[in-house]
């Protein structure tokens, strides 16, 4: 077999049939239509496997999964047989041989990590040896997809990192475009847009790109998680496109599905406390509230919109469509029967600037807590007035993993996975957007 699981001709005789077959494969290969018939991807900074489990339920099949992090490959490989067999390819995403997937994948995704532009991290931003978005780029320049996912905090959009933001977007729109030796990104940056600027390269080298920052609650995580998405097109696919529109309009995001406005209008007339079997609790709402509590009454009825999913949706499997189960009170330093990581964790308190979740609205951002579960983020507020820290599983499923996905390693590791991940259910959102938005430009060329 050759290195790109090509067989190679034995004798000088076949040699022309041989490379007629060749190049029908690599014909094949290269027809958008035919990588979005069998959407395929390759996984980036995969860590936990939240952005490749929902772009896996999105229809994705991936090529490649890689993660550097010992304990995340842990993971991957401990759930590898629930997804079909992953091919995990483990170790620096610099030093893989990506060339063998060179225009044979619909699409590429990741998470860079998000320390260099984290609020809660040093902010050294592109100085920060943990800065990949160049290696994300180099990748989409060697394989060429039809379509690029990336995702990391909304840090980034920050005034301070702005300029740099912008330089990704222009450098993940020419990613044939290297920069230079000694060349600063500023000057790589200038030379970029003057090529961008004069339409110098071909549709198949370039990318169409936009960003938007989206809060996971408005696609029915239950969760306030602000993420900044950068989606990139292939510029020969059709995709729709408004390339004089500022960034977050340049292509057509998905819709929200759920809303607090959703939310607060069933918990005002008592149908979310009776969901609950709880008694109905008073909301003291000004009159302007409660005509926008109206209107999203009549969008509910007409199937426009559902309400957020809080904390208790989650601890108690109530979130609608994804077959989730009630999490069983954990208890101290005990595992709970069927579910890896129900461990009750002693010693929550409550502080100034750690004032812990509400049960019936959306959590807080669940956050990495590479020192273990952190203070007010991961602590639930009880309806008996007492509190407690979530477990991990419970923060896991916050974060929509299913239930049987099983994370490796201690708990603080298993907490940093969870935390750094993409909610799965935003991923699927996300691939399956950019999925029907590849099918229709494609089909749009064909006619």
């Amino acid at each position: 077999m050759g290195p790109e699981g090509v067989d190679v001709c034995p004798t000088l005789a076949l040699h022309s049939s041989c490379v007629s077959t060749i190049v029908e494969q690599q014909d094949a290969a290269t027809d958008p239509r035919a990588l979005v018939a069998d959407p395929t991807s390759i996984e980036l900074f995969a860590g936990g496997g939240g952005m490749a489990l929902g772009l896996h339920l999105a229809g994705f099949s991936h090529k490649a999964v890689n993660e550097l992090d010992g304990r995340s490959v842990e993971t991957l490989e401990a759930n590898r047989r629930q997804v079909g067999g992953w091919p995990l390819k483990p170790g620096d995403v610099t030093k893989q041989a990506w060339d063998g997937f060179h225009r044979d994948v619909t699409l590429i995704a990741g998470g860079a990590p998000c320390q260099p532009f984290s609020i809660g991290g040093v902010h050294r931003g592109d100085g920060d040896p943990r800065n990949l978005w160049p290696a994300f780029i180099d990748v989409v320049d060697r394989v060429r997809p039809l379509a690029a996912i990336g995702e990391n905090v909304r840090g980034l959009t920050r005034p301070s990192f702005l300029p740099y933001l912008d330089y990704i977007c222009d450098r993940l729109s020419a990613p044939t475009l290297k920069p230079e030796v000694d060349e600063s990104w500023q000057e790589h940056d200038a030379r970029l847009r003057e090529a961008l600027a004069y339409e110098d390269l071909e549709d198949d080298e370039r990318y169409l790109v936009d960003r938007r920052v989206v809060l996971a609650a408005d696609y029915g995580v239950p969760q306030m998680r602000y993420r900044l998405f950068i989606v990139a097109f292939r510029a020969d696919t059709g995709v729709q496109w408004n390339a004089d529109a500022p960034y977050g309009e340049r292509w057509t995001w998905p819709e929200p599905t759920h809303s607090r406005e959703a939310l607060l209008a069933t918990q005002e007339d008592g149908t979310y406390w009776e969901r609950h079997g709880i008694a109905p609790r008073t909301l003291d709402l000004p009159a302007r509230r409660l005509a926008e509590l109206d209107r999203a009454r009549r969008k509910m009825l007409v199937g426009e919109v559902k309400p957020w999913r809080t904390l208790r949706d989650a601890l108690t499997g109530q979130l609608d469509d994804d077959g989730f189960k009630p999490l069983p009170e954990p208890v101290d330093g005990r595992e709970t029967g069927g579910f890896n990581f129900h461990i009750g964790i002693p010693g929550a308190r409550l502080y100034k600037g750690h004032s812990g979740n509400a049960l019936d609205a959306p959590a807080k951002t669940i956050k990495a807590g590479v020192h273990g579960v952190p203070g007010g983020e991961h602590i639930a507020l009880l309806d008996d007035g007492s509190h407690r820290y979530l477990t991990v599983r419970e923060c896991a499923r916050v974060q929509t993993f299913p239930d049987s996905w099983v994370f490796k390693g201690p708990r603080s590791e298993a907490s940093r996975q969870i935390g750094n991940a993409v909610p799965v259910r935003l991923a699927r959102i996300m691939g399956e957007h950019v999925r029907d938005a590849l099918a229709r430009g494609l089909q749009g060329e064909e006619d």
